[in-house]
């Protein structure tokens, strides 16, 4: 069955309080969702462990960002992003995502530890919103959506080497 992707434009908010807490599996596929991803997403928990994460991927989030986490995390390494998710209904939800690889005794990566705060607004309406419309762009132009997803990366690894910096020192410098 094809996964809903029909959006509202609605956005859903959550306390600055609160954090979305999820775990994923090596392929990412949902071990743990807690009592604020659920309530946002929209979703009873038996709807969302064993399934993928992405199921709550929006439409309009470029697939470049998640190239770029999958990248971090798979080697071993943290990283902090904006992400737009899409609620069970259609609406959306925007959060600042710290993804960090989940460890067992003997340091192996067993799976993915995921934490959402509330975005900074200034930061996301300024800066991510128009950057992630460009990516979105790209993508969509492509004659597929391997080769949209490669020019997007490439576009935000040209931007970020003119930068002098790592996706992550980005992320931490628009804050600043």
């Amino acid at each position: 069955m094809a996964r809903d992707t029909s959006t509202t434009g609605v956005e859903q908010f959550f306390n600055e309080n609160e954090l979305i807490v999820s775990k994923t599996d090596l392929k990412g596929h949902l071990t743990y969702c807690n009592d604020v991803f659920l309530r946002l997403a929209g979703y009873g928990e038996s709807e969302c462990l064993g399934k993928p994460h992405s199921m709550i991927r929006h439409p309009q989030m470029p697939r470049a960002i998640f190239g770029l986490l999958w990248e971090s995390i798979q080697k071993g390494e943290e990283i902090f992003a904006y992400v737009m998710n899409r609620c069970k209904n259609g609406d959306h939800y925007w959060v600042l995502a710290h993804v960090t690889p989940s460890r067992d005794n003997s340091g192996s990566v067993i799976g993915y530890h995921s934490s959402r705060r509330v975005p900074d607004r200034r930061i996301l309406e300024g800066q991510i919103i128009p950057l992630y419309r460009d990516l979105l762009a790209i993508e969509q132009a492509s004659q597929n959506r391997k080769t949209g997803m490669e020019k997007s990366i490439k576009m935000v690894h040209e931007k970020l080497g003119e930068l002098g910096m790592e996706y992550d020192q980005f992320i931490a410098t628009l804050a600043a």
